[in-house]
């Protein structure tokens, strides 16, 4: 059993998660239920930050809300002076409603409309990551009319494929995202970008995949974008003060997955940074990273209650619990995989293997498979570790089922962060229909 952040098995043979037993927090408020240990989200927070001051490197790390976005959690990353990255309107907005210093803001989103610019430019964000000359020639129209400068990134695709999912791959050439760096794009938006009086280049971003284990990835895709950089220097007079290295740090789901600790991932990127800066003979820029997963997804645990059983013999049992693709959609989208106990009786021995099968209408609703575990009881608590990535963020309302609420457990206490949906609240945007006989 491996067992995350502060939780460990307490006298009772409960999981306990931040000084809180989750039998407690089920009985408090229902499941499924999403618990996030604080004092994890903390410290991997202070590692990013604290490596770069060590190493003497000015930084901006961002954390990328895609992640897990709710009030509460940008307010958490306020109180950690980490930045933030946002892809969407409702992601900017949450991070308004969260107060959070719209300086600290950056915009990604290969498709930003013109009323989510227009939110930007009106909160003043620090820096728009342009991704395409839609966007480009867009923003500077807008910033035109209303006569206001604003900072940008170049989002760019270096070519470098990480070994990961091919769904969740973004740094090679053939992307939907960001200028070619390869073919021309990246000068022709550069040369753009720099004449046009109200357009501020920072520097250039790039992103080139998820759930990353090794580091060689970043570093060729750094030596990549400073060799261009370095022609850039010659050819333009161009000098950027800033590279974004983007995100994609992986995280242990299974025993499977070896992932580097933050600070290695950091430590080893600024050295390339600055061994190919001193090469080429540039200025060391402002190095920005975006952790997402890795900041918050092994802090999260979801809590489900066992159902219904059904055993197929000589082929496998199955074990249903009270939530499934409605609130972790990754397992049916990526064929994610994850480890799960029964919280409320962690120390007993497993004796079986089971399949976790989701509560919605669809054969591909099972969350794991061939898990070990004792033998189930009706309103036993499975606890899926690692969940707090892409599981809120995803959670959805198929089968009419609403979402679960969120837990934010700290020292000894607990607190909701975000209500459970109602069935109220399935229906509040919902008309009824007016039929032509009746109008």
């Amino acid at each position: 059993m491996h067992l995350y952040g502060t939780a460990v098995i307490n006298r009772l043979g409960h999981l306990e998660i931040g000084g809180v037993d989750t039998v407690t927090l089920a009985e408090k408020y229902g499941t499924p239920l999403y618990v996030y240990d604080v004092a994890l989200i903390r410290n991997r927070a202070r590692a990013f930050k604290k490596t770069f001051e060590n190493m003497g490197v000015k930084a901006q790390v961002a954390y990328a809300s895609k992640a897990f976005s709710t009030v509460a959690m940008i307010q958490l990353v306020e109180e950690e002076g980490l930045s933030l990255d946002v892809v969407s309107g409702g992601e900017l907005f949450t991070a308004i409603r969260a107060e959070f210093p719209s300086e600290r803001i950056h915009f990604h989103g290969n498709n930003k409309s013109e009323s989510e610019l227009k939110m930007a430019l009106d909160y003043r964000v620090g820096c728009i990551v342009v991704d395409n000359f839609h966007e480009l020639y867009l923003l500077a129209q807008l910033c035109e009319h209303r006569q206001q400068q604003v900072k940008i990134l170049l989002r760019v695709t270096p070519g470098i494929e990480a070994h990961t999912h091919d769904y969740i791959l973004t740094g090679q050439e053939d992307s939907k995202f960001g200028f070619d760096l390869q073919n021309g794009q990246a000068e022709e938006a550069l040369t753009y970008a720099i004449e046009n009086q109200y357009l501020d280049v920072l520097g250039l971003h790039c992103h080139i995949g998820s759930q990353i284990f090794e580091t060689t990835g970043f570093k060729l895709a750094a030596r990549k974008i400073l060799e261009k950089l370095a022609e850039w220097n010659t050819s333009f007079r161009f000098k950027a003060t800033v590279l974004n290295l983007g995100g994609g740090f992986g995280i242990r789901y299974t025993e499977e997955d070896s992932p580097l600790a933050p600070e290695s991932y950091v430590t080893e990127m600024i050295d390339e940074v600055k061994a190919e800066t001193d090469r080429l003979g540039l200025d060391l820029p402002e190095i920005w990273i975006e952790p997402g997963r890795s900041m918050v997804g092994d802090a999260g645990t979801t809590l489900y209650s066992v159902g219904s059983q059904k055993d197929v013999p000589n082929i496998r049992k199955y074990l249903a619990v009270d939530g499934g693709m409605t609130d972790n959609l990754r397992p049916a989208l990526y064929d994610a995989k994850y480890e799960a106990i029964l919280a409320n009786r962690a120390n007993e021995e497993s004796k079986e293997k089971v399949s976790i099968a989701g509560k919605c209408c669809e054969s591909g609703d099972m969350l794991i498979w061939d898990l070990p575990l004792p033998e189930a009881s009706p309103n036993d608590i499975l606890a899926v570790f690692c969940t707090g990535a892409y599981g809120y963020s995803m959670a959805n309302n198929y089968n009419r089922i609403p979402r679960p609420p969120v837990v934010f457990v700290e020292n000894g206490s607990s607190q909701l962060v975000v209500k459970r949906e109602s069935y109220e609240d399935l229906l509040r945007l919902d008309l009824s229909y007016a039929a032509k006989s009746r109008m």
